[in-house]
């Protein structure tokens, strides 16, 4: 009998670091043939969580296309989906989290009748707008998914609301640990030698906080550096130029002020562990620094991965930059507040995620 054949697919750099570890884990089973597919969403950044981990695509699909709409990216993928599967012919497919890769692989897989693993399932925030348009993809791919394999408690029970039975449920925590403790075990620390004062990390770049939301908070974080001579703040700027814009308007020229290329992903792993604080609109940079005793305030005026906030180590404060200097000032100068946050344990799991999405798969077959 012939191994069944399961096809991964990714697009972004986010779901790419969070199905490589499930790739590697499937791969190291040789019950399965297993074949991973980038459709190119994200082109260079996605390159660079390829080499990081060493592994590699059977098959690029090269859809990054400068300048396409959401509508266009989700026509040309859905065409190219369409035909790779039935060349291929799977008798899985999974795809990871909110892109519009992970719908669109779903709702094709869907289309042949084929099973489909939705990884990181069941994170809402009820908006559909918000953050646009991940918590559609995220709800859509609910509707159709064979398998939902839960990062946490709460994820779960957001499904069991929406109606999905409890045998195609998998609580097994998130594979982002599962990638960040993978890399942080072998990447030596080299952030910043010279300067032996605090690091503030700040990342933004989601659509709904472009413009105005942006600006306000690169305002207050310069504002914030200001405040505290010993402190360095570093910003990763988005490839988008939407983004970099505003982040080279508002925070270039400071001495202590560090805009930098985005790192590749291991690199960036050591820069989370290196900082004292995280200001953050990314929902991978929620759950990884958790793992590292790192406190998050979160820019977002809502959340899907509302653990840290309930946990204690994250806290949500949305795009006001009175709300932004006056929880980092506490962080910065309160070292009981800043205990508090740091001795959290993550709720988001132990880096054992893969191996149980790989045994939920081989009992599905068996």
């Amino acid at each position: 009998m012939s191994k069944p054949r399961v096809v991964l697919v990714v697009g972004t750099r986010p779901d790419a670091i969070k199905t490589l570890p499930v790739v590697i884990a499937l791969r190291n089973d040789p019950s399965f043939e297993t074949i991973l597919v980038s459709t190119g969403q994200h082109r260079e950044m996605l390159q660079q969580v390829f080499d990081t981990f060493g592994v590699q695509p059977d098959r690029d699909l090269e859809l990054m296309k400068h300048g396409q709409s959401l509508g266009e990216l989700t026509g040309r993928m859905s065409l190219a989906l369409d035909e790779l599967f039935k060349e291929l012919k799977p008798q899985f497919v999974l795809a990871q989290g909110d892109t519009t890769t992970t719908f669109v692989a779903g709702l094709s897989a869907f289309y042949h009748q084929i099973p489909f693993g939705h990884v990181e399932a069941g994170l809402r925030t009820h908006n559909v707008f918000d953050p646009f348009p991940e918590e559609f993809n995220r709800q859509a791919v609910g509707l159709f998914a064979t398998h939902h394999y839960a990062p946490t408690e709460l994820s779960a029970s957001n499904l069991r609301r929406e109606h999905v039975s409890d045998e195609k449920i998998f609580i097994t925590g998130n594979t982002g640990i599962d990638a960040v403790l993978m890399v942080a075990e072998r990447e030596p620390q080299t952030w910043f030698p010279d300067h032996k004062g605090r690091v503030v990390l700040m990342t933004m770049h989601r659509r709904e906080n472009w413009g105005e939301p942006m600006t306000a908070c690169a305002k207050a974080a310069r504002q914030l550096i200001d405040e505290h001579e010993d402190t360095l703040l570093a910003v990763p700027m988005h490839r988008n130029p939407i983004v970099r814009e505003v982040l080279e308007k508002e925070l270039g020229n400071h001495p202590r002020i560090h805009l930098i290329e985005p790192p590749e992903y291991a690199r960036f792993t050591k820069l989370i562990q290196r900082s004292n604080l995280i200001l953050t609109d990314s929902g991978g940079v929620q759950e990884e620094a958790p793992s590292f005793g790192i406190p998050i305030l979160v820019l977002r005026n809502t959340t899907e991965r509302p653990e840290g906030v309930d946990a204690g180590c994250a806290t949500l404060i949305g795009t006001d930059p009175a709300a932004l200097l006056t929880h980092g000032r506490e962080l910065l100068n309160d070292p009981s507040r800043y205990a508090a946050m740091s001795q959290v344990k993550s709720p988001y799991g132990e880096g054992k995620a893969s191996q149980q999405i790989v045994e939920a798969i081989r009992n599905y077959f068996a």
